[in-house]
């Protein structure tokens, strides 16, 4: 697999699930957010089967194995490499102050927390945040019309998968694999990278097979929901709440 498609899955399977909804009886409004459904559907069944059948237990091993301090360092350094992209739309929406506050964060990480495996920040007072191009577009007044699910990448919109290629220009480990010690080196830290987020994903993942009666309409709301929730910061206005599942009220994310 090359260099950039290993970043990608590493930097977007985060999304494969980001929180929990009900699934509704009858699957209102999808024509309208989900006209690709049919090709959707099979996406979502070619993702499941790589994930079931390949990434899933790997990431059991992981689980199994790894001391969870040790879980908790990989997990921090690849949050922080890939934290430059989060400054950077932080500054885009005009949030002038978090985007400086998120800069001293990884400034503070990437040296004295050990280029990112100990988060130094957050006792500091230096929160983390979650920005992405997405959620710029979103700001700016791009609607999510469109719902997309791309095979091994997860759900996404035509207001989202613009940010695929953004987010990966703006990670550390792309920069890293390119011009420091290249692909031997970065393609193994870009399969851990799969391996940790699969297994911080695995919580969500029992949740949905375990409440979800049809998983990929609970995919789909739930991703719908959580855009919108984290685009107004979790204080979404109430008039938009109407109508599509996107609109439906958002839900904290399990992550």
């Amino acid at each position: 697999m090359k260099r950039n498609h290993t970043t990608v899955i590493l930097l977007t399977c985060a999304a494969l699930i980001t929180g929990c909804a009900t699934t509704r009886p009858q699957d209102q409004g999808a024509d309208l957010v989900d006209p690709y459904e049919r090709i959707n559907r099979k996406s979502y069944t070619f993702t499941d089967v790589v994930d079931r059948k390949i990434v899933a237990p790997i990431a059991d091993v992981y689980i199994d194995y790894a001391p969870l301090p040790l879980q908790r360092s990989i997990g921090n350094f690849y949050t922080n490499l890939a934290y430059p992209n989060v400054i950077l739309n932080a500054f885009l929406q005009g949030k002038v102050r978090q985007g400086f506050q998120d800069t001293l964060r990884f400034v503070v990480n990437s040296t004295i927390g050990g280029v990112g495996l100990f988060d130094m920040a957050s006792p500091m007072g230096l929160p983390q945040h979650d920005e992405d191009f997405g959620q710029t577009l979103g700001v700016w007044g791009v609607d999510a019309n469109t719902y997309l699910f791309i095979p091994l990448l997860g759900p996404s919109s035509n207001r989202d998968a613009p940010g695929i290629p953004f987010s990966v220009f703006t990670n550390g480990l792309f920069y890293i694999g390119t011009f420091v010690i290249g692909a031997p080196v970065t393609v193994p830290l870009g399969i851990l990278g799969i391996i940790d987020t699969r297994a911080r994903l695995s919580g969500p993942m029992r949740i949905r097979d375990e409440a979800a009666v049809e998983p990929y309409l609970f995919v789909r709301d739930a991703y719908l929901q959580q855009r919108k929730h984290l685009i107004y910061d979790g204080h979404p206005p109430p008039q938009s709440y109407d109508d599509s599942p996107e609109n439906e009220p958002a839900i904290p994310s399990l992550r």
